[in-house]
């Protein structure tokens, strides 16, 4: 079955009930999301030459046009490939060249972003600005049905960087959405169509993947005017929109604890915050509970098993009298009713309870494999169960507890760094003989990027440029917040940098 099935089936059942709101301003009901889409869908097909199968890119800040395009390519029969807008134009590039998109949606910045690489884009690829005239006139073509699909057709390529520096595509079908949707109205929440969700998070990334549930359900996608996450934006919204609910990295959370603290701001309206994405301290959480009351589902899950591998639940938020509370606060949650977890050795051997391993996972929600990366897939794919190389341990209740992001990834405001890319930048200038990149613990961030940088005998180069350097070359959020300059890098016998060491220094 095709996902948007899903949207016909509300248009249909709750034609007049809001489906996307700019701010407080409705933009578009069931039944004209509905019939957008299904119009747009022929665009795709009869102008466009876009077939069943065929990859579609969006990249964007977060607007309602969003959901637009991305329903009208499910619609057409096609894959969504959206992608962090966040990102450097050339690293979005590498994204279109390797999922091979005919098509770009992209919002007007990107427009520009994308023409000053003219010359290196595809020559086939037809970039579609969102609002524009273009993407308006696809709405006037004759409304298609929705295409068919099987269950493990591709519906959604997750782009997330691994760590070569090299993005990998996880293809998700249209069964690892299903199976992720219900998993969220048995494990996360309930949603009713008079309730909403606020789209402050990228909708490329955790907070799109939530748009299905309330599609579903026939209920409203709030974007905030700003495109983005703005506390004091957030509680003005509270006071029109009922039955909120949004996914938040914690340092979100955080933040709006904050404001609600300094501003006595009014949370009555607000049903649920989906946090994860990153480490949340216990301290905060408890802050955040006292000062919101019991409106917390914490997730744990990956693009490879989207937002569908643990959660704790609100019971267990609130289950204060438990003996391990506490822990539990500092875990993230218990297997989802749709997942299987183990903690494994190396040798794929299962741990005992409360020892450390990797986490593997089972389930439907599981990807295919990495889009055109068989070895990739191999490596996370065995004998039908991910390993997510995050390690972790689960005590004797079924508690997971996340030890490491993996070996060396930085999650800094809920965004996957991998250092790999930022080193590879490094070594690219002419001062730089060696370079290695940690995580430093932050209060607010989670982790920071720290660089450590070995310069050429008799070059010399200041923070200031490498800052610079990397700017011109990668995004904003992945730059390194600090450069150390040192002689040498801790290395073992074989050569291999201690990043061990590296961080004992911090």
């Amino acid at each position: 079955m095709n996902i948007a099935c899903w949207l016909a089936r509300s248009a249909k059942s709750l034609p007049d009930n809001a489906a996307l709101v700019l701010g407080t301003r409705q933009v578009l009901s069931y039944r004209e999301f509905a019939g957008g889409a299904a119009a747009r869908a022929n665009a795709l097909h009869s102008q466009l030459g876009c077939r069943p199968g065929d990859r579609i890119a969006v990249i964007a800040s977060n607007c309602p046009a969003y959901l637009e395009a991305l329903y009208a390519i499910w619609w057409a029969g096609c894959v969504a490939a959206p992608i962090n807008a966040k990102l450097h134009p050339r690293e979005a590039l590498l994204i279109l060249i390797d999922a091979g998109a005919s098509v770009c949606f992209v919002s007007p910045e990107w427009a520009e972003g994308l023409a000053n690489l003219a010359g290196e884009l595809p020559a086939t690829l037809r970039i579609i600005v969102l609002g524009s005239g273009e993407f308006d006139a696809m709405k006037m073509a004759t409304p298609l049905a929705v295409v068919a699909r099987e269950p493990d057709n591709l519906a959604w390529l997750f782009y997330t960087s691994g760590t070569t520096g090299k993005p990998k595509g996880a293809m998700l079908t249209h069964r690892n959405l299903m199976a992720m949707t219900f998993n969220y109205f048995i494990d996360v929440d309930s949603i009713d169509s008079g309730d909403c969700i606020l789209h402050a998070a990228p909708v490329s990334h955790g907070s799109g993947l939530y748009n299905f549930a309330h599609v579903l359900r026939g209920a409203c996608q709030v974007f905030p005017e700003s495109g983005g996450f703005d506390p004091a934006e957030i509680f003005v919204l509270l006071k029109t929109h009922t039955g909120m609910s949004m996914f938040a990295a914690p340092t979100m959370v955080k933040r709006l604890t904050e404001y609600a603290v300094l501003h006595n701001a009014d949370t009555r309206n607000l049903k649920t915050i989906i946090y994860g994405g990153g480490p949340m301290y216990v301290a905060d959480l408890k802050r955040a509970l006292h000062v919101f009351g019991n409106k917390f589902v914490q997730i744990y899950g990956q693009g490879e098993s989207p937002m569908t591998i643990t959660a704790l639940s609100r019971f267990h938020h609130a289950d204060s009298q438990h003996p391990s509370h506490e822990e539990r606060l500092a875990s993230v949650g218990i297997a989802h009713s749709g997942m299987q977890i183990r903690i494994c050795d190396e040798a794929g051997n299962e741990v005992a309870a409360g020892q450390a391993g990797e986490i593997c996972v089972k389930g439907d929600t599981v990807m295919l494999g990495y889009w055109n990366n068989v070895e990739a897939t191999a490596q996370s794919l065995r004998n039908g169960w991910l390993w997510t190389g995050d390690v972790g341990s689960v005590d004797e209740d079924g508690f997971l507890t996340l030890l490491d992001r993996s070996k060396d990834l930085i999650i800094s405001g809920g965004s996957n760094i991998y250092p790999r890319e930022i080193e590879e930048v490094l070594l690219q200038h002419p001062a730089v003989a060696e370079a290695s990149v940690v995580g430093q613990a932050d209060a607010e961030w989670g982790e920071t990027v720290v660089a450590f940088v070995v310069l050429h005998a008799h070059a010399k180069v200041d923070s200031a440029e490498l800052d610079r350097y990397c700017l011109e070359r990668v995004a904003r959020f992945k730059r390194p917040k600090e450069y150390r300059f040192i002689d040498d890098l801790p290395k073992n016998n074989y050569g291999k940098v201690l990043k061990t060491e590296l961080r004992k220094l911090l």
